[in-house]
Parts: C-alpha cells; sequence; structure tokens
C-alpha cells in the first residue's frame, strides 16, 4: 500500500527530507553503533561490564546502543578502547558495504 504523504518506501521519503550530508552521517552513526555493539557481544560483557572498563556509566552506554543520544567523541574512544577497538579514518567509499 502507498501513502502518498511519505512516498513509497522509507528510503523515498528520507531521501525528501534530509540532505544527503544529513544522511551519510545518520549512516556513520548507525554503522558505528553496531560495530560497539558487536564488539560488546563478541567478548560477552554487559553494558555494566563495559562502564567499569570504559569509565563510561551505564546509562549513556545503553543510550548509545539505542541510538537516543549522539555521544561525544572522547565517550566512543573510551567506549572502544575498553573494547581493544581504535577508530581510522578512511574514505567513506572503501568503508565496508560501500
Amino acid at each position: 500500500m502507498k501513502y502518498s504523504s511519505v512516498g513509497d518506501n522509507w528510503d523515498d521519503f528520507e531521501k525528501e527530507i534530509f540532505t544527503p550530508e544529513e544522511i551519510t552521517a545518520s549512516d556513520l552513526r548507525v554503522a558505528l553503533i553496531n560495530e560497539l555493539i558487536d564488539a560488546r557481544n563478541e567478548k560477552g560483557i554487559t553494558q555494566r561490564e563495559l562502564e567499569r572498563l570504559s569509565g563510561v556509566s551505564q546509562p549513556i552506554i545503553a543510550r548509545m546502543e539505542k541510538g537516543t543520544t549522539v555521544p561525544k567523541l572522547d565517550t566512543v574512544i573510551k567506549v572502544l578502547a575498553a573494547l581493544g577497538k581504535t577508530l581510522r579514518v578512511v574514505p567513506i567509499d572503501s568503508a565496508p558495504d560501500k
């Protein structure tokens, strides 16, 4: 069923209301958070354990994982370091799934 107010699907609607830059930034945030969640799950640790290892409070970790907050870079780095990960700056077109 087509809803004329939002187009045929989310992608069409997204392109109507967001700029390409906003879409790219959102996609990158989602990919980063998914990587954080995957890394935590691979280590088999809870958010509370990650709090102890990173110094970032469990409620902030939960909000990061839910996507209800945009974390500061230093917060992301603390969590990544506790998970044995780091950030690497690469061209967007060479990132996985692109």
